[in-house]
Formats: structure tokens, C-alpha cells, sequence
């Protein structure tokens, strides 16, 4: 696809989202099951069933998905995916390319081992390692709105409001 069929491909979305701010407005939903045997959580997809569990540093087997990792996932796909729209977009060419994303976690908070842990990522480290003969100033404006439109950097970088509720089923 080239910059061209892009513009075409999202133009009629981009005029109907202006004529129509509220129908740009999607709730994207994730469900989840727990109970019977093991620390886990059944989670659909919406293309497959996948099992989350402990990660192996808090006493998981390792054989199921740690939602960190999940989390780091989440922001390669959508990083990879808005890099190259965007390098479609202001004319990048990309022979190929790596998007990479690490964090640090300290699990004594999460284990209640050590109340002053912190629960969650401290750091979060994307990186992106691209072959390219584009010069640095496209570059730089690749990874400016690469960094803008992501938009799961853009969730964790701005941290939304979250809201928590419990209710008891029959």
C-alpha cells in the first residue's frame, strides 16, 4: 500500500468522523473467566481462547500468558502497526524493521513482600530498529507521530481514568 491508497482507504472514515464526532467514539470490551482449578484466567479474544496465569518470578509454571508480558505485547503490535502506517503515510520506506519494547517490574510489590515495591512497571523502554535509506529529518518525524498515534504508548504514557467495581452473581 502506498501513501495514495491509504488517504483513499481512510478518507471517507476521516469526513464521516468530522461530520460526526460521536461515531468516532468505539468501546473496545475484553472478557474474561475464573475459577476452577489453577491461578488463571480465561481470556476470549475474539480469535482464540488464551489462559493468563502467574508469571514464573511469583510462582507461575510459565506455561501460561503473564499479562505483563501482555502489556509489552499490546504496545509492539500497536507500535509496529502505527509505525508503518505512518511511514506509509509521510512516504518512509521500510525494507524492514523490529519493534522491541522491555520494562521492569519489581515483584516484591505485587507479593506484598515489601509494602514500599511498587506495583507495576517502573520503566518502559519501546524501541524501534528499522532499515531504511530515509534521511534523519523523516526519521524524526516518523517517530514524533509514530509516537502521537500509538495509541496503547499514548494510554500508558497518559495513564486514563480507571474505574473498578465488584458485584456479586447468583
Amino acid at each position: 500500500m502506498d501513501a495514495a491508497e491509504l488517504r483513499a482507504m481512510q478518507a471517507p472514515i476521516k469526513e464521516r468522523y468530522k461530520a460526526d464526532p460521536s461515531a468516532a467514539v468505539i468501546t473496545l470490551k475484553a472478557k474474561g473467566e475464573v475459577g476452577g482449578d489453577g491461578l488463571t484466567c480465561k481470556l476470549e479474544t475474539g480469535r482464540a481462547l488464551a489462559v493468563a496465569g502467574l508469571h514464573p518470578a511469583t510462582g507461575g509454571s510459565g506455561l501460561e500468558l503473564c499479562s505483563g508480558d501482555m502489556l509489552l505485547e499490546a504496545l509492539v503490535a500497536c507500535a509496529g502497526v502505527t509505525l508503518k502506517s505512518v511511514a506509509t503515510a509521510v512516504e518512509v520506506p521500510l525494507r524492514s524493521g523490529r519493534v522491541l519494547a522491555e520494562g521492569d517490574l519489581d515483584f516484591r510489590g505485587t507479593l506484598g513482600v515489601d509494602k514500599e515495591a511498587p506495583v507495576g512497571f517502573q520503566e518502559i523502554r519501546l524501541r524501534f530498529e528499522i532499515d531504511t535509506d530515509a534521511p534523519q529529518d523523516k526519521l524524526d518525524l516518523l517517530l514524533k507521530l509514530t509516537e502521537r498515534y500509538c495509541v496503547v504508548y499514548q494510554t500508558i504514557k497518559n495513564g486514563p481514568k480507571v474505574s473498578v467495581s465488584l458485584k456479586r452473581v447468583a
